[in-house]
């Protein structure tokens, strides 16, 4: 089986539930916290890996806790991580997520280093893409 290779985003997703969203300026309660990995390239890359795909992952993650927490994950879930690149400037990506309770959400992506990927970076990767 060929190689398969993920080039795209990832964050960690920090979801809070309440009974409804907050209007504008408001502060509400919320009911419970979930952190969870996210990302559209993160999500697609585990998907592969977990039907069984031989999977790397193209990345750019920030030099902090959710960066390491987000490799830690990668590498459990048997993706190569050998070409996620590290930013020490910028942080890496995250989604601020809140549910409701009829399950509508509302999404504030801030994509810190996912928004440092390269030209140059992805040039470097070449070997990787043209043998996937």
């Amino acid at each position: 089986m060929r190689k398969i290779v993920v080039l795209g985003s990832s964050n960690t997703d920090l979801v809070v539930r309440a009974q409804r969203m907050p209007e504008a300026g408001e502060t509400i309660m919320g009911d419970k916290f979930v952190m969870a990995a996210g990302g559209k390239g993160a999500n697609q890359a585990v998907a592969v890996a977990r039907l069984g795909g031989d999977v790397q992952f193209i990345a750019k993650l920030g030099c902090d806790m959710f960066g390491d927490k987000a490799v830690e994950g990668y590498k459990a879930e048997g993706l190569d991580t050998s070409t996620i690149l590290r930013d020490e400037y910028a942080a890496s990506g995250v989604a601020l997520i809140t549910v409701d309770e009829n399950a509508e959400n509302c999404i504030v992506v801030a994509p810190g280093a996912n928004n440092k990927l390269s030209c140059s970076d992805v040039d470097a990767m070449r070997s990787h893409i043209e043998g996937a």
